[in-house]
């Protein structure tokens, strides 16, 4: 299916709604049958229709056949956060006294689900280093029922070896779960290496304004109508019809968005690698890089998120070089039209800062849509202040 027909045409029924050029808003959280016969079949299985919002509405059905053919699965589910995707998609797939292994350092919120909440319910993880499949062959207990990757993670930038672990995962039946927040479907697409189920931060590229919040679960149509009539329902946390119409609008743009990030991502990357003041930088694509030739066999392309990590020896020039940036703003996330800064001390409490600590020097970058040179111009004089 082409890109081009996905985002712009598919589900696009504008005949049914005055061909109209934008997808209306649905903004109703109840839909009206005319005989009990309609109604009943549809609460026997509401899975097949509209009923109520926080399951299925007609501007959400629109985003979630994109979204799912984006990533070459069979079927979508869209959440009102990255986090609530994570944590249905994980609760559909375990149960008490099942034991996961997932790679080391996740997404802060998918370690708060391993580490505090699941135990709680018997269930236990295994945190591994994901860089060698070995690692995952020696986790592996006869009650492993989930391996969850994070592939590149979003700061360090690890990979896994998708394929190989797939491969793993399949032939002891276990199901695989990856964040693909990173790169995208434009940018990497696990399902055609063998994962189960897939899932994104949507706020991230998928949004590209900053302006709302999503995640999105893909899978095959017999998992994700399993985790719809279960978990998805029950947990309540789909998205508003709104918000899918806002991320209708990011994905009009998102091909664009990601080569004008890329593009300039290589130009802030090569004059950082230059600076006396950097000792390295982070970015998968990069020669550099100790997975370089993972990154390129797997990842299409890689865009806006980098790392580097500053030569210095105190905290309070990490904090005056972020502090003295004037057009890169300090924040979370990526993904928008802003270029962003976040310091990995700013985790810390002040005292705790290590200069023996390679990670307590690092600060994430994220290169918007600005102009590179404009951007490399507020870097330079930001690592002049220090």
């Amino acid at each position: 299916m082409d890109l081009s027909f996905i985002i712009n045409e598919l589900g696009e029924d504008r005949e049914q709604y005055f061909n109209a050029i934008a997808p209306p808003i649905m903004q109703s959280s109840n839909f009206a049958f005319e005989t009990v016969a309609a109604m009943r079949d549809l609460l026997l299985d509401e899975y097949k229709g509209f009923l109520y919002s926080r399951g299925h509405n007609p501007t959400i059905d629109i985003l979630r056949q994109k979204l799912a053919a984006l990533d070459g699965a069979e079927d979508a589910l869209v959440f009102g956060s990255g986090a609530a995707a994570i944590f249905t998609g994980v609760l559909s797939v375990v149960q008490q006294g099942d034991h996961v292994i997932c790679v080391r350092d996740p997404y802060n919120w998918a370690r708060q689900l391993f580490e505090i909440i699941l135990p709680k319910f018997g269930v236990e993880t295994t945190f591994v280093d994901g860089t060698d499949i070995a690692n995952f062959e020696k986790a592996l207990r006869p009650n492993t029922r989930l391996i969850y990757l994070e592939s590149p993670n979003s700061f360090t930038f690890e990979l896994q070896d998708i394929k190989a672990v797939a491969q793993l995962a399949r032939s002891r039946n276990i199901t695989t779960m990856i964040d693909n927040s990173y790169c995208t479907p434009l940018y990497q697409q696990p399902h055609l290496m063998g994962i189960d189920l897939c899932l994104q931060s949507a706020t991230k590229f998928i949004s590209g304004h900053s302006d709302t919040m999503a995640g999105v679960l893909t899978g095959s149509q017999e998992k994700i109508r399993r985790i719809f009539v279960s978990e998805y329902l029950n947990i309540g946390s789909g998205i508003a019809p709104f918000n899918a119409w806002l991320l209708l609008r990011g994905l009009r743009t998102l091909e664009i968005r990601l080569q004008r990030s890329a593009d300039s991502t290589r130009q802030v990357l090569a004059w950082l690698k230059e600076h006396p003041l950097i000792h390295k930088v982070f970015f998968p694509l990069d020669p550099d890089f100790p997975q370089f030739e993972l990154a390129n066999s797997q990842m299409k392309g890689a865009a806006g998120l980098l790392t580097i990590q500053l030569k210095v020896e105190r905290r309070e020039q990490v904090e005056l070089f972020c502090n003295s940036l004037k057009h890169f703003l300090m924040a979370v996330s990526w993904g928008g039209h802003e270029s962003l800064a976040f310091p990995a001390c700013a985790s810390l409490e002040a005292d705790s800062f290590d200069p023996g600590e390679p990670k307590h020097k690092m600060v994430r970058l994220y290169i918007g849509l600005e102009d590179p040179a404009y951007l490399i111009k507020d870097l330079e004089q930001a690592l002049s202040k220090i």
